[in-house]
């Protein structure tokens, strides 16, 4: 057919315009497509993926950060040895071997389960048990406490925690156990933080980290008599403090006479593979159950801990999740099984013996120490230490007696806890930093407070503590008793010195390790707080910049980051022979000083503005008194020079300068006659210490003379050298035989009698014991 050529022209063009349209609208979408891309998509997951070279790059820098932080915490890196290359094979093995097919992954993961659970019992003498792997070291507890659930309350399964309304179940953990783990059990159990009953430690009799098992009999008995069902007992073999164990013998004992289930952890256990055992912790192998984490023990890193049970029903145990038909999850013992195999039973017992020796020999050395009390459960066989500094008082039972009659109290005896607690946390942070090989750490003891904790079983294989690195903390700790003991004593003369000087406030901070902390302040002149607390501040940040720029020893700051008072110096540590008086009277010294400065500075614009006003007045003035002088008719151009010429008027120059040190105008007529500017007056001297003194070559500033004060006291030495300046300041006293120099003029009768009257004075205080002084003073000179 034929097409009218108007309509094939007419879809000829639709066509292309269609066409246009769909091309605009497929570059649209193309480009929001790149932008979604390059917008939204992370940076390295852009393109087609990045190299392993780039990868590792990353991971590395994302292991050690910023160059500060690896200076700073390298010592905290795992010592990764042979041992541990093994524990990282296994995880990359556990990988591999989970694709295998499921017949073969069965055999294989049954069969490193089976030897690895022998091998740990026969380890650590439990014999005829199971193990469960797990990754949280509270995993294997909650484990626990399902299959006991399980086991007490037969129709749990059926009628879940109904049977617990009936007779509710109660949980029993030492008041000494880690923090959170009753609460722990019951959030994950479903239990209210009823059931979870606290057994106090002994506070009469025995160690002060054991439970006490007559109070705990008592409890169990009114829990039952209540109608609620004693479940579970949780027990320490070395509390997670102090290292301590509990009486588990006696505690055993208990738990089969209300037919409870005794679970038992602890650092402890360790020493249950070594061949003698002390007998607190060889009861452990009697106990229900017990969970050992032998990747701190054995410096293996990313192991399982592992928790070993005795049960005799299977699918009660696998209705609570200890044992899992998944072979996946049974490979959890990979790591552990390639690792125990590489290390051989030698290589076992004695790193757990190298670490029990580690302590034994710290121990040794600190009870040589004075100053040093220590908290150890067992002194031969402890594996953990744990001390502190204690300063016991010459005279305390008699100041106890003084401050029980009046009603103020030595400041020390008034908070000697917290300012203990305080000195032991700067000894543990000092000694980590020192000797960071060692592993010590603070620890917050209930009855102890503050105290140093030295555990190798938990970290001498990860950070290869050695025999030298234990004689270094010995060495460092020496070294810093004398600088407590020293600053304990002077704390109190410090703050007296402080009080009664004016211009400072002592601040009570028993949180500083220090001498203590001082506040320079100055009288309120009537401006609001805010602009005096901002001038205080400044005024105390100059004050320590001024205090760093002494030569001495002391270490003057701005206090701790988080919870020190504002405006404030901080003093840290001291030795014995710091000069307290002498420090107090620089503070205030060089407090007065920068404050006069300071207000100098202010007041400086305003007088500089008064002085112009008034110098403009003056000059004013004096323009008018020499219009006065000269006439009117010398102020005509033509007939003022004239004038001038015929009759010439000689004036006076007249000017002002500005006394910037009085704050006034003064004239300058004196500079015109004596043809030179003066000073003006003189400016204050500036404020120093009364205690100025003069110093032996290399004594350093706020330091007494050992020499001068085994010489002379204090009061005694001060008032010799009064009297030795008094003497050099009066004239020469010549005696009958002496030649006399050139002829003097001849004095009146009156100044021969005061003369005379001076010379006998001198004469008569002057005995020849203190010419012998005089003359050693001077040669020593």
């Amino acid at each position: 057919k034929m097409v009218d050529p108007t309509l094939a022209e007419m879809g000829k063009n639709l066509n292309e315009a269609m066409k246009m349209l769909e091309d605009n609208q497929r570059k649209a979408e193309e480009e929001n497509e790149k932008k979604y891309a390059r917008k939204d998509i992370p940076g390295p997951l852009q393109g087609s993926g990045q190299d392993m070279v780039s990868i590792l790059q990353l991971v590395q820098n994302l292991m050690h950060g910023e160059e500060e932080e690896e200076t700073s915490r390298a010592y905290r890196l795992q010592n990764v040895g042979e041992q541990g290359h093994m524990a990282l094979l296994g995880h990359s093995l556990a990988a591999y071997i989970s694709v295998l097919d499921r017949e073969r992954l069965r055999k294989l993961t049954t069969r490193i389960l089976s030897d690895t659970t022998l091998w740990l019992c026969r380890l650590f003498r439990y014999e005829n048990g199971s193990a469960y792997y797990h990754e949280d070291d509270r995993e294997g507890l909650l484990k626990i406490c399902r299959l006991v659930i399980h086991t007490r309350y037969e129709d749990y399964t059926i009628e879940g925690f109904n049977v617990l309304y009936t007779k509710q179940p109660v949980i029993y953990i030492s008041s000494a156990a880690r923090t959170g783990l009753g609460q722990a059990l019951c959030s994950q159990l479903g239990l209210p933080l009823s059931c979870v009953c606290p057994v106090p430690c002994n506070t009469m009799f025995g160690s002060q980290h054991q439970m006490d098992v007559a109070l705990l009999d008592k409890v169990i008995r009114d829990d039952v008599e209540s109608g609620k069902l004693p479940l579970l007992l949780v027990a320490n073999a070395g509390t997670p403090g102090a290292g301590h164990t509990d009486k588990l013998g006696r505690l055993k004992e208990l738990c089969e006479q209300y037919n409870m289930w005794l679970h038992i952890e602890g650092v402890n256990l360790a020493t249950l593979a070594l061949g003698y055992v002390s007998s607190s912790v060889l009861a452990a192998t009697k106990c229900d159950s017990m969970t050992l984490t032998l990747g701190s023990w054995l410096g293996l890193p990313a192991v399982p801990a592992v928790t070993l049970y005795r049960h005799e029903d299977p699918s009660l145990s696998l209705a609570a999740g200890l044992t899992s038909s998944q072979p996946v999850e049974r490979l959890r013992a990979l790591p552990l099984w390639l690792s125990l195999q590489y290390l051989g039973h030698d290589g076992i017992v004695e790193r757990i013996k190298h670490a029990s020796q580690l302590s034994q020999r710290l121990l040794e050395n600190l009870k040589s120490l004075d100053f040093i009390k220590t908290s150890v459960e067992d002194e031969l066989s402890s594996p953990v230490v744990v001390f502190k500094f204690f300063w016991e008082y010459s005279n305390r039972d008699q100041t106890s007696h003084a401050a029980q009659s009046s009603t103020i109290q030595h400041p020390i005896l008034r908070n000697e806890r917290h300012i203990y607690d305080t000195f032991n946390q700067w000894l543990g942070e000092q000694l980590a930093q020192l000797v960071p090989a060692s592993g010590v750490d603070v620890v917050e003891l209930e009855d102890e407070g503050t105290c140093v904790r030295f555990s190798p079983l938990m970290t001498c294989a990860v950070l290869g503590t050695e025999i030298q690195d234990v004689d270094q903390l010995v060495d460092c700790l020496k070294m810093k008793i004398p600088e407590l003991t020293s600053t304990l004593q002077l704390r109190e003369e410090f703050e007296q010195e402080v009080r009664r000087t004016s211009g400072l406030f002592y601040i009570e901070d028993l949180s500083w390790p220090g001498l203590g902390v001082v506040r320079y302040s100055y009288h309120s002149d009537g401006k609001n707080d805010d602009k005096q607390e901002k001038e205080l501040e400044k005024l105390n940040t100059e004050l320590l910049k001024k205090l760093n720029e002494l030569e001495s020893d002391l270490t003057f700051s701005l206090g701790p980051e988080f919870g020190g008072q504002k405006n404030c110096v901080y003093i840290g540590m001291v030795s014995e022979d710091l000069d307290v008086l002498e420090l107090v009277e620089t503070i205030a010294a060089t407090g007065r000083e920068i404050e006069e400065n300071s207000r100098l500075l202010e007041n400086m614009t305003e007088v500089v503005r008064k002085g112009i006003q008034e110098a403009q007045l003056q000059l004013q003035k004096a323009n008018e008194e020499r219009l006065l002088e000269e006439g009117l008719l010398r102020q005509i151009p033509v007939v003022g020079s004239v004038l001038n010429w015929f009759a010439p008027f000689q004036a006076s120059p007249k000017g002002r300068t500005f006394n910037l040190t009085a704050g006034s105008l003064e004239s300058t007529e004196s500079t015109y006659v004596s043809k030179a500017q003066g000073t003006g007056s003189t400016p204050p001297p500036t404020p120093t210490s009364s205690l100025a003194k003069q110093r032996l070559p290399g004594q350093k500033i706020f330091k007494r003379s050992l020499r001068s004060s085994h010489a002379f006291s204090e009061t005694s030495s001060v008032s010799h050298c009064d009297n030795l300046e008094r003497m050099d300041q009066r004239p020469p006293i010549l005696s009958l035989g002496q030649e006399q120099g050139p002829p003097q003029t001849p004095k009146t009768e009156e100044q021969e009698e005061v003369a005379q009257t001076d010379t006998e004075d001198i004469e008569s205080n002057k005995s020849p014991r203190d010419c012998t002084k005089v003359e050693e003073q001077e040669s020593e000179r």
